[in-house]
Protein backbone atom coordinates (compact mmCIF):
# COMPACT_ATOMS: atom_id res chain seq x y z
CA UNK A 1 0.00 0.00 0.00
CA UNK A 2 2.95 2.34 1.03
CA UNK A 3 4.58 1.48 -1.95
CA UNK A 4 1.36 2.32 -4.23
CA UNK A 5 1.11 5.65 -2.46
CA UNK A 6 4.72 6.47 -3.00
CA UNK A 7 4.64 6.02 -6.78
CA UNK A 8 1.27 7.84 -7.10
CA UNK A 9 2.91 10.53 -5.55
CA UNK A 10 5.99 9.80 -7.67
CA UNK A 11 4.15 10.27 -10.63
CA UNK A 12 1.95 13.63 -9.55
CA UNK A 13 5.44 15.31 -9.24
CA UNK A 14 6.56 14.31 -12.64
CA UNK A 15 3.38 16.00 -13.86
CA UNK A 16 3.29 18.98 -12.01
CA UNK A 17 6.82 19.54 -13.09
CA UNK A 18 6.12 18.53 -16.78
CA UNK A 19 2.88 20.86 -16.57
CA UNK A 20 6.07 23.87 -15.08
CA UNK A 21 7.99 23.28 -18.22
CA UNK A 22 5.26 23.35 -20.81
CA UNK A 23 3.26 26.44 -19.34
CA UNK A 24 6.93 27.91 -18.68
CA UNK A 25 7.78 27.53 -22.52
CA UNK A 26 4.47 28.26 -24.28
CA UNK A 27 4.81 32.33 -24.76
CA UNK A 28 1.88 34.53 -23.85
CA UNK A 29 -0.51 35.29 -26.58
CA UNK A 30 -3.00 38.20 -26.65
CA UNK A 31 -6.48 37.51 -27.61
CA UNK A 32 -8.29 40.29 -29.65
CA UNK A 33 -11.17 40.56 -32.19
CA UNK A 34 -11.27 39.24 -35.71
CA UNK A 35 -12.22 42.81 -37.76
CA UNK A 36 -12.52 43.63 -41.82
CA UNK A 37 -11.84 46.47 -43.86
CA UNK A 38 -15.35 47.43 -44.57
CA UNK A 39 -16.29 49.93 -46.96
CA UNK A 40 -20.29 51.25 -47.30
CA UNK A 41 -21.21 51.82 -51.01
CA UNK A 42 -23.81 54.37 -51.28
CA UNK A 43 -25.60 55.86 -54.44
CA UNK A 44 -24.80 59.00 -56.17
CA UNK A 45 -28.31 59.59 -56.75
CA UNK A 46 -31.78 59.03 -55.73
CA UNK A 47 -33.04 56.28 -58.24
CA UNK A 48 -35.17 53.06 -58.15
CA UNK A 49 -33.27 50.25 -57.53
CA UNK A 50 -34.26 47.75 -60.16
CA UNK A 51 -31.69 44.95 -60.01
CA UNK A 52 -29.36 43.69 -57.45
CA UNK A 53 -26.92 41.12 -58.07
CA UNK A 54 -25.64 40.03 -55.37
CA UNK A 55 -26.82 39.49 -51.67
CA UNK A 56 -25.10 39.22 -48.07
CA UNK A 57 -22.49 36.80 -48.50
CA UNK A 58 -21.84 36.87 -52.10
CA UNK A 59 -17.82 36.92 -53.00
CA UNK A 60 -17.17 40.03 -55.31
CA UNK A 61 -14.30 41.07 -57.40
CA UNK A 62 -13.53 44.53 -58.61
CA UNK A 63 -15.81 46.10 -60.73
CA UNK A 64 -18.40 43.52 -60.67
CA UNK A 65 -22.05 44.69 -60.87
CA UNK A 66 -23.56 45.09 -57.43
CA UNK A 67 -27.03 47.02 -58.68
CA UNK A 68 -28.12 48.76 -61.52
CA UNK A 69 -30.28 51.78 -60.73
CA UNK A 70 -33.39 52.52 -63.29
CA UNK A 71 -32.42 56.15 -64.19
CA UNK A 72 -34.45 57.22 -67.12
CA UNK A 73 -34.22 60.91 -66.56
CA UNK A 74 -30.52 60.57 -66.67
CA UNK A 75 -30.61 58.43 -69.90
CA UNK A 76 -32.89 61.11 -71.29
CA UNK A 77 -30.77 63.90 -70.48
CA UNK A 78 -27.61 62.29 -71.46
CA UNK A 79 -29.34 61.87 -75.21
CA UNK A 80 -29.90 65.12 -75.39
CA UNK A 81 -26.84 66.32 -74.58
CA UNK A 82 -25.12 63.98 -76.92
CA UNK A 83 -27.54 65.54 -79.93
CA UNK A 84 -26.87 69.00 -78.69
CA UNK A 85 -22.49 67.91 -78.35
CA UNK A 86 -22.60 66.55 -82.46
CA UNK A 87 -24.55 69.73 -83.30
CA UNK A 88 -22.42 71.73 -81.74
CA UNK A 89 -19.20 69.89 -82.95
CA UNK A 90 -20.36 69.81 -86.61
CA UNK A 91 -21.10 73.41 -86.56
CA UNK A 92 -18.01 74.43 -85.45
CA UNK A 93 -16.17 72.83 -88.22
CA UNK A 94 -18.63 74.71 -90.74
CA UNK A 95 -17.79 78.10 -88.98
CA UNK A 96 -21.27 78.75 -88.54
CA UNK A 97 -20.57 77.98 -84.11
CA UNK A 98 -18.76 79.35 -81.94
CA UNK A 99 -15.67 77.67 -79.91
CA UNK A 100 -18.00 78.38 -76.53
CA UNK A 101 -20.97 77.10 -77.92
CA UNK A 102 -18.77 74.18 -78.20
CA UNK A 103 -17.03 73.86 -74.83
CA UNK A 104 -20.38 74.34 -73.34
CA UNK A 105 -22.12 71.25 -75.09
CA UNK A 106 -19.24 69.22 -74.71
CA UNK A 107 -19.15 69.56 -70.85
CA UNK A 108 -23.07 69.23 -70.82
CA UNK A 109 -22.06 66.16 -72.53
CA UNK A 110 -19.45 64.75 -70.41
CA UNK A 111 -21.50 65.64 -67.16
CA UNK A 112 -24.31 63.81 -68.44
CA UNK A 113 -22.07 60.20 -69.54
CA UNK A 114 -20.97 61.09 -65.85
CA UNK A 115 -24.07 60.53 -64.64
CA UNK A 116 -24.81 57.35 -66.62
CA UNK A 117 -22.30 55.80 -65.01
CA UNK A 118 -23.68 56.36 -61.50
CA UNK A 119 -26.34 54.19 -62.73
CA UNK A 120 -24.16 51.04 -62.20
CA UNK A 121 -22.79 50.45 -59.36
CA UNK A 122 -19.80 48.44 -58.77
CA UNK A 123 -17.40 46.93 -56.28
CA UNK A 124 -14.27 48.84 -55.56
CA UNK A 125 -12.73 45.46 -53.89
CA UNK A 126 -12.25 42.05 -54.12
CA UNK A 127 -13.67 40.41 -50.86
CA UNK A 128 -17.75 39.86 -49.75
CA UNK A 129 -20.99 41.51 -49.36
CA UNK A 130 -21.43 41.60 -45.36
CA UNK A 131 -24.48 43.50 -45.40
CA UNK A 132 -27.11 44.75 -48.31
CA UNK A 133 -29.88 47.28 -47.09
CA UNK A 134 -32.19 47.63 -49.80
CA UNK A 135 -34.23 45.44 -52.25
CA UNK A 136 -35.17 45.93 -55.70
CA UNK A 137 -38.24 48.53 -56.33
CA UNK A 138 -37.12 50.62 -53.49
CA UNK A 139 -35.91 54.08 -54.02
CA UNK A 140 -32.08 54.15 -53.43
CA UNK A 141 -31.42 57.70 -51.55
CA UNK A 142 -28.08 59.60 -52.85
CA UNK A 143 -25.80 59.10 -50.08
CA UNK A 144 -27.35 56.69 -48.14
CA UNK A 145 -25.59 52.90 -47.98
CA UNK A 146 -26.80 50.31 -49.85
CA UNK A 147 -24.10 48.02 -49.11
CA UNK A 148 -21.25 47.41 -47.30
CA UNK A 149 -18.52 45.33 -48.45
CA UNK A 150 -15.27 43.84 -46.93
CA UNK A 151 -11.92 42.92 -48.13
CA UNK A 152 -11.11 39.75 -46.41
CA UNK A 153 -7.88 39.01 -47.86
CA UNK A 154 -6.43 41.05 -44.54
CA UNK A 155 -8.19 41.08 -41.67
CA UNK A 156 -7.20 43.37 -38.33
CA UNK A 157 -7.01 42.57 -34.72
CA UNK A 158 -6.38 45.01 -32.05
CA UNK A 159 -4.48 43.63 -29.35
CA UNK A 160 -4.01 45.66 -26.03
CA UNK A 161 -0.25 45.20 -23.97
CA UNK A 162 1.45 47.28 -20.92
CA UNK A 163 3.63 49.56 -20.54
CA UNK A 164 6.49 47.69 -20.37
CA UNK A 165 6.03 45.60 -23.46
CA UNK A 166 6.53 48.80 -25.81
CA UNK A 167 10.09 49.05 -26.05
CA UNK A 168 10.68 45.84 -27.62
CA UNK A 169 7.58 46.39 -30.43
CA UNK A 170 7.83 48.97 -33.44
CA UNK A 171 5.58 49.26 -36.56
CA UNK A 172 5.93 46.85 -39.11
CA UNK A 173 7.16 44.52 -36.30
CA UNK A 174 6.64 40.53 -37.92
CA UNK A 175 4.19 38.45 -35.95
CA UNK A 176 2.25 35.08 -35.94
CA UNK A 177 -0.99 34.56 -34.67
CA UNK A 178 -3.36 30.75 -33.60
CA UNK A 179 -6.82 30.24 -34.46
CA UNK A 180 -7.65 28.55 -31.09
CA UNK A 181 -10.87 26.40 -32.69
CA UNK A 182 -8.27 25.52 -35.41
CA UNK A 183 -4.84 25.79 -34.86
CA UNK A 184 -4.34 27.43 -37.76
CA UNK A 185 -1.35 29.87 -37.53
CA UNK A 186 -1.20 33.47 -39.68
CA UNK A 187 1.71 35.64 -40.26
CA UNK A 188 1.28 39.73 -39.66
CA UNK A 189 2.68 42.52 -38.97
CA UNK A 190 2.29 45.86 -36.63
CA UNK A 191 0.59 48.93 -38.21
CA UNK A 192 -0.26 51.21 -35.61
CA UNK A 193 0.93 51.73 -31.84
CA UNK A 194 -1.50 54.20 -29.86
CA UNK A 195 0.95 56.98 -28.35
CA UNK A 196 -1.70 57.26 -24.87
CA UNK A 197 -2.61 54.48 -22.82
CA UNK A 198 -6.46 53.52 -21.96
CA UNK A 199 -8.48 51.20 -20.06
CA UNK A 200 -8.49 47.51 -21.02
CA UNK A 201 -11.50 47.78 -23.54
CA UNK A 202 -14.97 46.37 -22.26
CA UNK A 203 -14.86 42.95 -24.17
CA UNK A 204 -11.91 41.77 -21.86
CA UNK A 205 -13.65 39.55 -19.63
CA UNK A 206 -12.14 40.20 -15.99
CA UNK A 207 -13.18 43.33 -13.84
CA UNK A 208 -9.24 43.37 -12.61
CA UNK A 209 -7.90 43.06 -16.19
CA UNK A 210 -10.66 45.69 -17.06
CA UNK A 211 -9.18 48.15 -15.42
CA UNK A 212 -5.75 48.26 -16.14
CA UNK A 213 -4.05 51.07 -18.52
CA UNK A 214 -2.55 49.60 -21.47
CA UNK A 215 -1.69 50.52 -25.06
CA UNK A 216 -3.54 49.79 -28.09
CA UNK A 217 -1.65 47.83 -31.09
CA UNK A 218 -3.11 47.33 -34.14
CA UNK A 219 -2.03 43.93 -35.97
CA UNK A 220 -2.84 42.57 -39.39
CA UNK A 221 -3.09 39.09 -40.60
CA UNK A 222 -2.72 37.50 -44.20
CA UNK A 223 -5.91 35.41 -44.36
CA UNK A 224 -5.58 32.33 -45.98
CA UNK A 225 -6.88 31.16 -49.58
CA UNK A 226 -9.94 29.66 -47.73
CA UNK A 227 -10.56 32.48 -45.97
CA UNK A 228 -10.63 31.07 -42.27
CA UNK A 229 -10.49 34.05 -40.34
CA UNK A 230 -13.91 35.64 -40.03
CA UNK A 231 -15.36 39.18 -38.63
CA UNK A 232 -15.97 38.46 -34.81
CA UNK A 233 -13.28 36.04 -34.72
CA UNK A 234 -10.84 35.82 -31.78
CA UNK A 235 -7.24 34.87 -32.39
CA UNK A 236 -4.63 34.81 -30.12
CA UNK A 237 -1.53 36.85 -31.52
CA UNK A 238 2.08 36.46 -29.88
CA UNK A 239 4.24 39.43 -29.58
CA UNK A 240 7.87 39.69 -30.79
CA UNK A 241 9.97 39.23 -27.58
Amino acid sequence: MRKLAAAAVIILLILVAVSLIFFRRTPFAYSGVVEAAEVDLSPRLTQEIIKLYVDEGSEIKTGAPLAELDCQDVNLAAGIAESEFKRAATMLKTASGSQAAYDRAKFNYDDATLKQSWCLITSPLDGKVLYRYNRAGELAQAGRKIFTVADLSEMDVWVYVPHDRLAALHVGDKLTAKLPETGQTFNGDIMVINDTAEFTPKNVQTRDERSRLVFGIKTRFKNDEALSLKPGMTLEVSLPK
